[in-house]
């Protein structure tokens, strides 16, 4: 099985891992899902059944336009129940007044608490802005309309499917006035739409009426200048120059495309011609000169005399004189054939001087034809727009009194059929709230935000924890685990003596092990620890490797490499006043080597903080002083400060044949790991793998759990001390 795929198992660690969170998110939501359902007042729904239908024309004209299918007459039929007009005809049929509708709101805990704040509200701003005075006492028409609105804001208006019938619901608190406002409602619905026709009937009559009597007088100021201008232009013989001159338009415009046409071509015959004028024998290959008749007897009479002429030369000498005589004759006809090309070129001229005046003439003739046209139109377009306000003018007048001769016959009619189906009757029980409903919605919804949330935030977590993970986006391996410390009384950095059988230190044994098999030669002769960043347990990693390395009986050297935060001789409780940067800086190597807490481990401490640190490390007598030192221990270690933060580890990891990198659990980002990766690829240092430091194995980690107890043979609480 690919290991990159993700399994459900993954999805359940996750959720376990973050289970406060669910748990917590998941409890807010259905606690105020629930405290929302139970504070709310209990609302009864009175229902009434009304059948609308569109009504049919009478059919005075109308019968084309009537649609028995209108997707919006429903919808205006639907916001008329529901307008301000017919909720004041329910708030006066009723005589409702302020008293009655505030005894019928809601008086839940939420509807106090929202009164409670409305009225603090209202209290400070008067208090700021100083407004003390009485409020304006509100008049009755105010309060109708106020009432109507709170009225029409509790109606429901529902359309039954597949059918003409239509709901109108009231909620409230009071189950018998829910019935009431409900089926008076239906009665003012339909006495407002009687009324609104009647209204709409009589103020369309009046308004076509003296629109009739406007459009009449316009239609007479109309028809006279109409007639004025015609007398004037004399319109009659008008249309008949009207409807001739286009057609000779036209005419003049295709005789002049086909003359400018024969001009062109004309032009173009007489230029190769003309071009070629001195050249008979050249002008005669043109085929305006080589098609005339003349020229083409020529021609056949010259080859014939140049045939004879060759015949002859063959029994006669040049000054012979029948030679003389048919040389002479060939001449004569030659010269005849130049006198024929210039003849032809004259007429070529003379043609093409026919053309251009004849085209010339015909565009004359059409430009005056377009001016009369053009004359024409300006009058004619004038007599077109006075005859078209007259038309239109007359169907104005003939429509306003058709309509008018209809609405005065149909005003009795109703445009919609409306039949209450059956009235409200007192509702048994509350429609709201939906206790069953709200609760399983709030668990639901509660328990998807609990889990969104917990892999949203697993999402942002991109800190190094567990070892698949960090070696599929590292590609690095992890050499070893080292569980969370948490005992404070003692010192992780001498676990290995103070508690050798703790988990931790069965922890760094493991690390052992993980260094010594990560070549085939063994463990490396030197080996530099390091971290991307400060605090991730590398002096402590360091010092528990060389000492559990020096129990297997190898010489180490422990050499403290950091020497700007030096913490190895506070560790063992050793001298530091003379150590690694005394001798960098020139000193002798004596005393340099301090005696370890355990046989076949040898201390270098840093010595005092220098300057500068990096020169020193850079310098040839560290180099000298490795390989001098590599003859006398199996294995060197050296603890330095972070790699991110300065030069000093990449300087050295030159120097060592083998890297470790220390990263914390739950603190190391992958971006800091892997630009410590880079920066140590960047100068090809080997880097041997990965330790994760201070890993807190927590009940969901199950698999890790696992891993520490089969591994090490202990539970994982007995591990941390």
């Amino acid at each position: 099985m690919n290991s990159e795929e993700i399994h459900l198992r993954d999805y359940l660690r996750v959720i376990s891992k973050r289970r406060n969170l669910v748990l917590t998110v998941f409890g807010l939501i259905f606690v105020a899902v629930a405290l929302y359902t139970f504070a709310r007042t209990p609302l009864y729904e009175g229902t009434t059944q009304v059948l609308i239908e569109k009504a049919r024309p009478s059919g005075l004209g109308s019968e084309g336009s009537y649609r028995l299918y209108d997707p919006e007459f429903y919808e205006t039929q639907f916001q008329l129940i529901k307008s301000r007009a017919v909720a004041l005809r329910v708030v006066r049929a009723l005589e409702l007044t302020a008293a009655d509708l505030e005894a019928d709101r809601e008086r839940g805990l939420l509807a106090s608490l929202g009164d409670w704040v409305r009225d603090l509200k209202r209290t400070v701003k008067r208090v700021i802005l100083g407004e003390m005075e009485e409020p304006e006492a509100v008049d009755a028409e105010g309060e109708e309309i106020a009432l109507a609105d709170e009225i029409s804001e509790n109606l429901t208006v529902r359309p039954f499917k597949n059918s003409r019938i239509v709901t109108i619901s009231y909620r409230s608190p009071n189950p018998e006035f829910a019935a009431r406002v409900a089926n008076t409602t239906a009665r003012a619905y339909i006495e407002q739409t009687l009324n609104m026709k009647l209204d709409s009937t009589r103020l369309t009559l009046d308004w076509m009426t003296r629109k009739a009597e406007e459009e009449r007088k316009k239609l007479d100021k109309a028809e006279k200048a109409l007639q004025a201008y015609m007398v004037a232009n004399d319109i009659v013989t008008l249309e008949d120059r009207l409807a001739v001159t286009p057609q000779k338009l036209n005419q003049i415009s295709s005789q002049l495309v086909i003359a400018e046409a024969k001009r062109k071509e004309q032009e173009a015959i007489y230029n190769q011609v003309r071009r070629l004028v001195d050249s008979p024998e050249e002008a005669e290959t043109l085929p305006a000169v080589a098609s005339d008749p003349a020229m083409q007897t020529l021609r056949t009479e010259i080859l014939k005399a140049e045939q004879h002429v060759r015949e002859l030369s063959a029994k006669y000498g040049p000054k012979h004189p029948v030679m003389k005589k048919v040389v002479g004759d060939l001449e004569v006809l030659r010269r005849k054939r130049d006198q024929e090309v210039q003849r032809i070129v004259r007429s070529l001229e003379n043609q093409y001087e026919l053309a251009v005046s004849t085209e010339e003439g015909l565009r004359a003739q059409l430009e005056k034809t377009k001016a009369e046209a053009l004359n024409l139109n300006q009058k004619f377009i004038q007599y077109g727009v006075l005859k078209r306000e007259v038309e239109t003018n007359r169907q104005l007048y003939d429509a306003l009194m058709m309509k008018i001769k209809e609405q005065s016959i149909t005003r009795e009619t109703q445009p919609v059929n409306l039949w209450i189906v059956q009235k409200a009757s007192v509702p048994e029980g509350p429609v709201l709230p939906n206790k069953p409903k709200n609760l399983l919605l709030g668990l639901i919804v509660g328990l998807m935000a609990g889990i969104g949330l917990a892999f949203f935030v697993e999402y942002l977590d991109n800190t190094v924890k567990y070892p698949d993970e960090t070696e599929k986006a590292l590609g690095l391996s992890v050499l070893g685990l080292v569980s969370l410390w948490k005992e404070k009384d003692k010192v992780l950095e001498r676990v290995l003596l103070d508690q050798p059988r703790s988990g931790c230190a069965e922890n760094y044994r493991a690390l052992r092990t993980a260094v010594m098999l990560s070549s085939p030669e063994g463990a490396p002769g030197r080996i530099l620890i390091t971290s991307p960043g400060a605090a991730a347990g590398k002096t402590t990693t360091a010092a528990n490797l060389a000492v559990t390395m020096a129990q297997t009986e190898k010489k180490v050297l422990l050499i403290d490499g950091d020497m700007r935060k030096p913490r190895l001789h506070r560790v063992f409780g050793l001298s530091n006043r003379y150590g690694l940067s005394n001798y960098l800086a020139g000193g002798s190597g004596e005393d340099l080597l301090q005696k370890g807490p355990v046989d076949n481990l040898a201390i270098i401490t840093s010595g005092p903080v220098p300057p500068n640190p990096a020169e020193l490390l850079s310098s040839a007598r560290m180099s000298k002083l490795l390989d001098g030192l590599e003859k006398n221990f199996d294995v060197i270690i050296c603890d330095t400060p972070p790699l991110l933060t300065v030069a000093d580890p990449r300087i050295l990891s030159r120097l060592f044949k083998g890297t470790v990198l220390v990263v914390r659990a739950r603190q190391t980002t992958f971006e800091m790991a892997g630009k410590a990766i880079k920066s140590l690829a960047d100068i090809n240092a080997p880097v041997l793998g990965l330790v994760i430091n201070a890993l807190e194995l927590k009940k969901s980690d199950y698999y890790y759990q696992y891993y520490y107890q089969s591994y090490y043979g202990e539970e994982p609480e007995a591990q941390e001390g």
